[in-house]
């Protein structure tokens, strides 16, 4: 029989991303960065008088992150052990907006925390690519877990069966971000591991001992 499957997004989910990209700006290239909303393309700007960096700028700095910088991305607290625990019920691997080249070091980034998990890379709406690892696994049951909501939305549009989380654990950005929970494109919102296991464990129908209980 098929075991359980849970999809899980990277950065934001189990890894920081934005705290060191912002560190790394300001120590590199003399930028400031501020989220005062969702739109990342306000939230970049250069200390000297040149003002905000450009959207197409933006998109060179994150590529030269991924390209240098991914040893600064430390995991989310409980991310680890949480995943750790599923693994014990379930199949974990992991869906991450990447180019296709950064797969292995995706892959490596992780192992090097202590989550050696499966890693899928994607460009564009998650939906079609999860559908993709379903129809490989043939899950008995499969959940998902993505920081950002039109992901979501894209994973109920095509395979409304799997369950939904929306969990944002940077906490620079997870005011900004829009809940998919309230939107109806995911089953809950949840934005710490301590609270968010108990949930997964019950939705894959794993037993949840007394200390996760109480986090329920």
């Amino acid at each position: 029989m098929s075991r359980p499957l849970v999809i899980t997004d990277c950065d934001e989910v189990l890894l920081h991303m934005v705290a060191p990209f912002r560190d790394w700006l300001g120590e590199v290239h003399g930028i400031d960065f501020s989220m005062k909303n969702s739109d990342w393309g306000n939230a970049l700007t250069y200390r000297d008088a040149r003002g905000q960096v450009e959207p197409k700028e933006i998109w060179q700095l994150l590529n030269g992150f991924f390209d240098s910088e991914m040893y600064r991305q430390k995991p989310i607290v409980g991310a680890v052990e949480s995943m750790t625990r599923l693994g014990e019920h379930a199949d974990v691997v992991v869906l991450t907006n990447l180019n296709d080249h950064r797969q292995e070091a995706r892959a490596q980034q992780l192992r090097d925390v202590g989550l050696p998990l499966r890693v899928f890379t994607n460009q564009g709406p998650k939906g079609p690519a999860l559908k993709a690892i379903l129809d490989e696994y043939q899950p008995s049951r499969a959940v998902f877990i993505d920081d950002l909501p039109q992901h979501h939305d894209s994973v109920g549009q095509l395979t409304p069966e799997v369950m939904r989380l929306h969990l944002c654990g940077e906490p620079l950005l997870a005011p900004h971000i829009s809940c998919a929970h309230l939107a109806g494109h995911a089953h809950a919102r949840i934005d710490t591991w301590e609270h968010a296991l108990p949930w997964l464990l019950d939705t894959i129908g794993a037993p949840i001992d007394a200390s996760e209980e109480t986090k329920r």
